[in-house]
């Protein structure tokens, strides 16, 4: 996985955030605490809380320092962001699926990316900012993509 990930990544899933008109607090809170656990600056995080503030669309994204794993877990992240709400509305599909592109995931991949962020999401720890786990994201990302490598060289 990559040391870390830049603004770029983060005000992307703001944009996510910001797709169905709004970006509540729990969503705005997610994205900042996401930053500020893969440490970025406190300049980057105000940047980024910047972007939580006001609608933004999708901007460019720099994915040439990014993993298989960092792309899935970038995406994964952002359909957690998108299902805060307690809904995910048709925009928030389409720049979900337009991050998707962005960050080079294949559709089939997303699907899986997005089973385990509702997974994690239905813990006992629950969903909320303060409470998803994002490190178990991450791991359990790595490990069925591992899986799912070692299944495919594996003869059948």
């Amino acid at each position: 996985m990559s040391d870390r990930f830049g603004r770029d990544i983060f005000v992307a899933l703001a944009a996510i955030g910001w797709a169905d008109g709004q970006l509540d607090s729990d969503e705005a809170d997610a994205i900042v605490r996401a930053a500020a656990d893969e440490g970025l600056s406190l300049e980057e995080i105000a940047g980024i809380e910047e972007a939580t503030k006001e609608r933004i669309d999708l901007g460019a994204i720099d994915r040439s320092a990014m993993s298989k794993d960092d792309r899935l877990f970038v995406y994964a992240v952002a359909c957690w962001i998108a299902r805060l709400d307690g809904r995910v509305t048709p925009a928030e599909n389409d720049a979900l699926a337009r991050l998707g592109e962005r960050l080079g995931v294949p559709e089939r991949p997303r699907v899986h990316a997005e089973a385990i962020a509702r997974e994690v999401a239905e813990r006992p720890e629950g969903d909320r900012p303060a409470r998803y786990d994002l490190a178990a994201l991450r791991r359990v990302l790595g490990e069925r993509l591992r899986q799912a490598q070692d299944a495919r060289q594996s003869p059948t």
